[in-house]
């Protein structure tokens, strides 16, 4: 654990120093505008599978800082929705649960692009938790509920890998992004001399995204 923060926290600063050194002599070329788009998010413990996807969204800004023609350094402030969703059916209920994470994330890319309209983008993300919602709908009604819980039940920050491809046009972009998180969602409690932790996973997020260009 202590190695993989290690390097995500070194990926950020290497990108950050390049950003202040470069942002500079490109400004007349930054690019800024709004983004946006659908989440399939899941929490994993060892292995990442496509089971318990929960179906979200994601929203922000993004600012893109040429350092060359072909790189850039893209900073990006996003509102993302992330969880994991349970269908079940056993011998008391038929039903669905939701465990919902609202996040406010920061990703820093460094943007390569391998012809003029076709990019691929990788770097580290972070994210603090504003709130969690787990929810229960059964199809009688029986076990039906909504909780709210603010991000003192949960650990508060998240960080993480991202890594995507992109297709930027003359005032749109479309892509494919997918986040994997390298901290575990719950915190560590006791109960009756045992140690838990709930959730017991770790964020995994694949996007679709529409960003549209201001400037």
């Amino acid at each position: 654990m202590k190695r993989r923060k290690k390097i995500v926290a070194t990926l950020a600063l290497a990108l950050m120093t390049s950003l202040g050194v470069n942002a500079q002599s490109e400004e007349s070329n930054a690019e800024f505008g709004v983004k946006g788009g659908v989440n399939f998010s899941n929490m994993y413990t060892e292995d990442v599978d496509d089971n318990n996807v929960l179906t979200s969204f994601n929203a922000g800004f993004y600012a893109k800082l040429p350092i060359s023609d072909a790189v850039a350094i893209q900073p990006e402030l996003l509102y993302s929705r992330k969880g994991a969703e349970l269908v079940y059916d056993n011998a008391f209920a038929e039903g669905t649960a939701k465990f919902k994470l609202n996040y406010i994330e920061l990703p820093i890319l460094l943007k390569l692009n391998i012809t003029d309209s076709f990019n691929v983008h990788a770097g580290p993300y972070f994210a603090y938790l504003v709130n969690a919602q787990v929810t229960n709908e059964t199809d009688s009604g029986t076990f039906d509920f909504e909780d709210n819980y603010d991000n003192d039940d949960f650990n508060k920050f998240d960080y993480g890998l991202s890594a995507g491809v992109g297709l930027d046009f003359q005032s749109i972009g479309i892509g494919v992004r997918y986040n994997y998180g390298l901290q575990t969602v719950g915190k560590d409690r006791e109960f009756a001399g045992t140690t838990y932790t709930v959730p017991d996973g770790k964020n995994s997020n694949l996007s679709l995204y529409l960003a549209v260009r201001l400037n």
